[in-house]
């Protein structure tokens, strides 16, 4: 007689260490701390999750095997609020995170991802002991959102498909791959390699009827399932932005970030966007960057593909009426970009506080002679409270103060 044992399959979807090595788009981003998951309410500065909106719900580390019975308690004490959701997790435990997205699909939710920090942690690590134990007790903490290197891995993009509403930022990713049986056993003596074989093979099916019952019952499209079934579970594929749109995990053509603000290194204002013209089939990504010399010096400058036309183009930003500013010609060239300069000055900076968004306009001659114009309009979300930011990090300005001036025509007289 076989000895006394039961079979346990659990079905693991969560990052490894080949993640560094994957095959997506861009390269991989890093990873949330393997804690187990914790969620928590951020207040933020005035319309840090989008306009009129200060507060939201941070959900990240691994999804572990009692992460659904915390969520279900956590929401039901929001009560009738309704928060965005931001996800910044590298999967774990399947079943969990199907349980999870059900939550989510009976109330109205936009789900989201981005990394939050959070203030009360001082200069202690987002993943240390002490902030993780801030991050559980219960508080509404102060925080940021930085959507820049943030990633909803594994199981994590399952989970968030059962929100009413998704957007991905263009600058955080999604990532999949193939889930991992893993199996433990319970009494007295070892499986066979048969039995566990077979109960291997048990798992996987489980875990396919799992996941096409809950794709079918929050409308998802299938072909999700197919293309993390070809990516080995040591794999891990970054979802592009064609992807995301053809899943309809997010359908916009367009997505821009808000203005932040990094200190990370030389002080700057980021923006990222994406955008898909009508009738063609690639997206654009283009990312702004505004920098300051000094506190009344600054250069914005704009990043986007090369263009296969070698004629001379124009780059420009207006707003309201107002007279276009030109970034500078030529651009500079490097892998396949472009990138293209301003110089301003503090008060050019300041003038595009009162907009609500701006036009950035591209034009090229085709080769037929005609010139061809594009356009986005980009909002100016965020960027009062960034542009605050930055110019408190600037240094001092250079330019002459009267007293200087006037010693030097002195000594020029002389």
């Amino acid at each position: 007689m076989y000895p006394r044992f039961a079979l346990v399959a659990a079905l693991l979807l969560v990052c490894g260490p080949a993640l560094a090595a994957s095959f997506g788009a861009r390269a991989a981003p890093g990873l949330a701390a393997a804690a187990p998951m914790t969620f928590y309410v951020v207040r933020g500065a005035a319309d840090a999750c989008g306009r009129g909106c200060d507060r939201w719900i941070a959900v990240e580390g691994q999804v572990d095997s009692n992460a659904a019975a915390r969520f279900k308690k956590f929401l039901s004490q929001q009560r009738d609020r309704t928060l965005p959701i931001y996800f910044y997790s590298p999967g774990g435990n399947l079943d969990q995170a199907v349980a999870m997205g059900s939550m989510l699909r009976e109330k109205p939710t936009v789900a989201r991802v981005a990394r939050t920090v959070v203030r009360e942690c001082g200069f202690e690590a987002q993943d240390s002991e002490a902030c993780i134990k801030l991050k559980q007790s219960a508080r509404e903490l102060h925080g940021d959102l930085f959507t820049r290197n943030a990633i909803c891995a594994s199981a994590c993009p399952y989970l968030i498909l059962g929100a009413a509403t998704r957007e991905i930022a263009p600058d955080a990713a999604l990532a999949v791959h193939s889930p991992k049986v893993v199996l433990s056993f319970l009494g007295v003596g070892k499986p066979t390699p048969s039995m566990v074989a077979a109960a291997t093979e048990r798992g996987r099916d489980r875990g396919d009827r799992l996941l096409a019952g809950y794709f079918a019952k929050i409308g998802a499209d299938a072909a999700l399932l197919d293309l993390s079934r070809t990516v080995r579970f040591e794999d891990m594929h970054l979802l592009t932005r064609e992807e995301i749109v053809r899943f309809g995990i997010d359908p916009r053509e367009f997505v821009e970030t808000s203005w932040s603000f990094e200190n990370n290194g030389p002080s700057t204002l980021h923006k990222v966007a994406v955008q898909r013209n009508p009738g063609e089939k690639s997206f654009r990504l283009m990312q702004w960057r505004l920098i300051c010399f000094d506190s009344d010096r600054f250069e914005l400058d704009v990043q986007r593909p090369a263009t296969a036309n070698p004629t001379f183009s124009s780059v420009a930003i207006v707003g309201d009426g107002a007279k276009p500013l030109y970034f500078s010609y030529p651009p500079a060239k490097a892998s396949g970009f472009e990138v293209w300069g301003m110089r301003m000055t503090r008060a050019s900076v300041q003038s595009l506080l009162g907009l609500s968004q701006v036009e950035f306009t591209e034009s090229s001659i085709a080769a037929d002679g005609h010139r061809v114009r594009q356009s986005m309009k980009l909002s100016s979300d965020g960027l009062p409270g960034a542009l605050d930011s930055l110019i408190a990090s600037c240094p001092p300005s250079r330019r002459a103060t009267p007293s200087q001036t006037t010693a030097s025509r002195d000594r020029t007289e002389k």
